[in-house]
């Protein structure tokens, strides 16, 4: 991925995203080849304390909102090989080989190590941790429903017909417009009343979902490395004062 000198300087302190996404820390610094090119930065993931590992741009892509994207995933970046945090040192010879080793990638052509002349030699190895994150099944978290009865107290108006009896006299003016009789006879009139009816409708009254909050913390590592000693046998007679 080829960056302009103002790309680069917009670099410093974005978020890094891996191949699928996800966060994987900030661009801490930047490195280019000797031709000015950017070609590797650090990304400060929480994780390594003063500390950052290093990812190459190599196929990286900024995106318009200008985080940075590698293409390779989270727990890659988070295990390779780191430098201190504020460095200005340029990469060595070294530190490029376990880069590209890591990464699994071609290493660059440049002038090989010169081996000084000398007498018999021997190389010294040791230890060193390489601490990384792997990410693991931490239980699930589920939405469920149930339902529930509970009692609802309410009132409603209700009516109904009440009978009043009404007694009013025929007066004399009125008897010869009203037939006389004697004998039993039966009126009725219908009266109504009304009762409370329940029904129930179902309606949509929220939404619940869950939310999932990816969160950095430190924890400390303690392990064990080996580390060799070389001891010179030399005669008093030949050995030379430093």
């Amino acid at each position: 991925m080829r960056l302009t000198e103002q790309q680069v300087r917009s670099l410093y302190g974005q978020d890094v995203q891996d191949r699928s996404g996800a966060k994987i820390g900030s661009v801490g610094q930047v490195w280019a080849d000797p031709s000015g090119e950017a070609t590797w930065v650090s990304v400060k993931t929480g994780v390594m304390g003063h500390h950052e590992s290093m990812a190459p741009l190599d196929a990286a892509r900024m995106q318009p909102d200008g985080r940075l994207q590698v293409q390779y995933d989270k727990a890659t970046v988070r295990s390779a090989p780191s430098v201190e945090t504020g460095t200005n040192q340029p990469l060595s010879t070294e530190q490029l080989a376990q880069l590209y080793r890591h990464y699994q990638i071609g290493e660059q052509a440049g002038p090989p190590p010169k081996q000084q002349a000398g007498g018999p030699e021997m190389v010294r190895s040791e230890e060193r941790l390489r601490v990384g994150t792997e990410s693991e099944p931490a239980g699930a978290a589920r939405l469920s429903k149930r339902v529930v009865t509970e009692n609802v107290q309410t009132s409603v108006p209700v009516e109904h017909d009440e009978v009043t009896v009404v007694h009013e006299p025929i007066l004399d003016a009125d008897r010869g417009n009203v037939r006389a009789g004697i004998g039993e006879e039966q009126r009725e009139m219908e009266l109504r009343a009304e009762h409370p009816v329940v029904g129930k409708d179902q309606v949509p009254v929220e939404r619940v979902r869950l939310n999932k909050d990816e969160v950095v913390e430190e924890q400390p590592v303690n392990a064990q490395v080996r580390r060799e000693l070389v001891d010179a046998d030399v005669p008093d007679r030949a050995r030379r004062n430093r």
